[in-house]
């Protein structure tokens, strides 16, 4: 029996169906966005206006990145942030990467005995009790670095780049090997290029990981100075507490910080929290296309 044919008709109807929905699902996700934006933006005499669909601020002012800009624990979590992300990142990829690369080589000794402590590890994770303990042990409470280290590989991550690892043509390390290349050239010059896609995706996911931490950093950390974004939004945003971000000196600093919106001021501290993760996107999304394309070569 022939197969069916669709018409144009039918594939034009398809088609828009189908951008209908990629379109409502896109303004889905951004009208609370914008929203938030325009609200932080808004004039703060006017921010009681704004609905939650308007996308475009009643009037204009900075007031209230003035505000956080003023707030010295503000701008100190945003810059403790960025260091964990960054440092705990790149430590994350460097092991995972290494990890995988080392239990990916038949030569191994005792590899099945490694893979099976693996899956050990992801099966029976530890509590928050004895991670606290063995934390308290080394003498790592108080500090930035109990919150970079304290997962510094991630044995779902790690099983994921092992798959990308394995599918490197062997003709390509074996080729490596007759031209004298060890482990390490091997893994530096052959692995890592190909596999740009899966550390760029691995990349993404421990950097949201570090940059949304909240709850180890609300546990181990007690000084106000050390806290990262994600507790001081948490401590305003959710439990309301306003004196986190605003104290007497910021309201007495600016003349229209006295009629500032509380809504206004949870958008702006919402926006700011946001934003490095959003810019982050565009970057990886080059390494998805290609490695897309790459994986429809053949030899």
């Amino acid at each position: 029996m022939a197969a069916r044919v669709k018409s144009p008709l039918g594939d034009r109807f398809l088609r828009a169906a189908i951008g209908l929905i990629l379109l409502g699902i896109c303004a889905a996700v951004l009208v609370p966005l914008l929203n938030l934006l325009a609200l932080s933006l808004s004039d703060t005499r006017r921010v009681s206006e704004l609905s939650g669909l308007d996308v475009w601020p009643k009037g204009f002012s900075l007031i209230v990145y003035k505000v956080l800009a003023a707030n010295q624990y503000f701008i100190r979590s945003i810059l403790n942030s960025v260091f964990i992300t960054a440092v705990g990142t790149a430590i994350n990829l460097g092991i995972t990467s290494m990890a995988a690369y080392a239990l990916t080589r038949p030569s191994l000794p005792g590899r099945r005995f490694f893979m099976l402590v693996v899956i050990l590890i992801m099966v029976f994770e530890p509590g928050i009790v004895p991670e606290y303990l063995v934390m308290k042990r080394v003498g790592l409470l108080g500090s930035l670095w109990i919150l970079i280290l304290y997962k510094t590989v991630n044995v779902y991550y790690l099983i994921i780049l092992m798959r990308f690892f394995e599918d490197v043509p062997l003709s390509l390390i074996d080729a490596a090997r007759v031209d004298g290349a060890g482990h390490w050239t091997i893994f530096r010059r052959v692995m890592l290029p190909l596999s740009k896609s899966a550390i760029a995706t691995l990349g993404l996911f421990y950097g949201v990981m570090h940059w949304n931490e909240y709850f180890r950093a609300s546990i181990y950390i007690n000084e106000p100075s050390k806290y990262p974004l994600q507790v001081i939004l948490r401590q305003f945003v959710v439990l309301d507490d306003t004196s986190a971000l605003i104290g007497a000196g910021t309201l007495y600093s600016y003349d229209e910080a006295a009629r500032l919106s509380y809504a206004a001021l949870r958008a702006g501290t919402i926006i700011v929290a946001i934003i490095p993760v959003l810019m982050l996107y565009p970057l990886i999304l080059k390494y998805y296309t290609r490695g897309v394309m790459e994986g429809g070569l053949k030899e």
